[in-house]
């Protein structure tokens, strides 16, 4: 059996419809920070339930109950969530993290370092810098983590 997760970051107070319909269908969600206003989480609620930390911009009162990272098990995988991928102090693979999920950046990237996966969904937000407005799924099989990045440009 296939659990879908769906990953997104620096919504910046848009959540779009299109991420929406991507994220429609799956099991849970995480948003890696930057989230930008609480309403984001509760529309992502309707949807699956949220795993999700603060980023840099959620400095308003709502955001103090949302910590800077996580560390979540889901489908028998471990997933460590923080917003800028430079401020990890862990090591993901000492740890038996399955993979880490950061934002920030804004820009899509994944990577496998020593049998973690690192997962950028890059923003679903606001358009910065010409970069694609993205967000991403990955499906945890009995194989293993399969992951895609969606353009919902």
């Amino acid at each position: 059996m296939t659990f879908r997760l769906g990953i997104i970051s620096d919504t910046h107070g848009l959540l779009r419809p299109e991420a929406e319909r991507r994220l429609a269908g799956v099991n849970h969600i995480i948003h890696g920070g930057d989230i930008g206003s609480p309403e984001i989480i509760s529309a992502l609620q309707q949807i699956a339930p949220v795993t999700a930390i603060r980023g840099n911009v959620d400095t308003a009162g709502w955001a103090a109950t949302y910590a800077d990272t996580a560390l979540v098990r889901l489908a028998g995988r471990t997933f460590y969530v923080l917003h800028d991928l430079k401020a990890l102090q862990v090591s993901p693979a000492a740890l038996g993290i399955d993979m880490v999920v950061s934002g920030h950046s804004h820009v899509p990237k994944l990577k496998t370092v020593d049998g973690v996966l690192y997962l950028n969904p890059g923003s679903a937000g606001h358009r910065r810098f010409k970069l694609p407005v993205t967000l991403a799924t990955v499906d945890i099989t009995p194989d293993g983590l399969q992951p895609a990045i969606h353009d919902l440009s």
